[in-house]
């Protein structure tokens, strides 16, 4: 992992807000760690390291992903500020991190979440986020196995939209590559899906990152 450091390890207990969709019975967990600039397309980690640090967006967005036995990228997850990531069960990483864009992050030693002497307090709010996002990548798995191409894309919008607190408007930090490795289509699939839906008066793009979604409740009923 090699990064610019912003501050020091003592001088980076950041509040970070979280994303505005939060399951309520997961409570914030606040890192004390070094805080780190990482560039674009930057690597955070890579499969297969050791798991010694646990990891929280301040700013930026980061994706994790893994390359299969035929060269091709599978992105298991984006993450948003306020998100955490690189919790493992085991001592490696089963998946890489990099950068979407410019991203900030508060890292954080995993063996210091155990040693604060909370009571237990921390793991136990860690676990709870851990199970949360677990059942967020099983419901992803879902959309995989269960949706058609199109209903993906249209489920992916909305559930990024949730998780930036917007119900309209998005800032996609992701390009469509990404976006098509994380849904297991083309990039033709996601680019004429977004046609079709802002030919249909769904949706309006402004741009290759920017969407406004102008008919959110007939959006979901495509899902439905």
């Amino acid at each position: 992992m090699h990064a610019t450091s912003i501050t020091s390890a003592a001088q980076s207990h950041l509040p970070v807000a979280p994303p505005a969709r939060r399951d309520l019975q997961v409570e914030e967990v606040r890192l004390i760690g070094a805080t780190m600039a990482f560039a674009r397309d930057q690597e955070i980690f890579g499969e297969g390291e050791p798991a010694n640090h646990v990891y929280k967006v301040v700013r930026g967005a980061v994706r994790c992903f893994r390359v299969l036995v035929d060269g091709r990228r599978q992105i298991s997850d984006f993450y948003l500020p306020g998100d955490l990531f690189g919790v493992e069960a085991g001592l490696e990483h089963r998946a890489s991190a990099e950068a979407l864009m410019d991203t900030v992050l508060v890292v954080a030693r995993r063996s210091a979440l155990f040693d604060e002497g909370d009571g237990g307090a921390t793991a136990r709010r860690l676990w709870r986020r851990a199970v949360a996002d677990l059942q967020r990548s099983q419901d992803h798995v879902l959309t995989l196995g269960h949706r058609v191409p199109s209903e993906r894309v249209v489920s992916f919008l909305l559930d990024l939209a949730a998780r930036m607190g917007d119900a309209e408007a998005l800032e996609l930090p992701m390009s469509r590559r990404d976006i098509a490795d994380y849904l297991a289509v083309a990039i033709e699939t996601v680019s004429r899906v977004l046609t079709q839906l802002q030919v249909s008066g769904l949706i309006k793009l402004q741009g290759s990152r920017s969407i406004h979604l102008c008919k959110p409740r007939a959006l979901a009923e495509l899902c439905e």
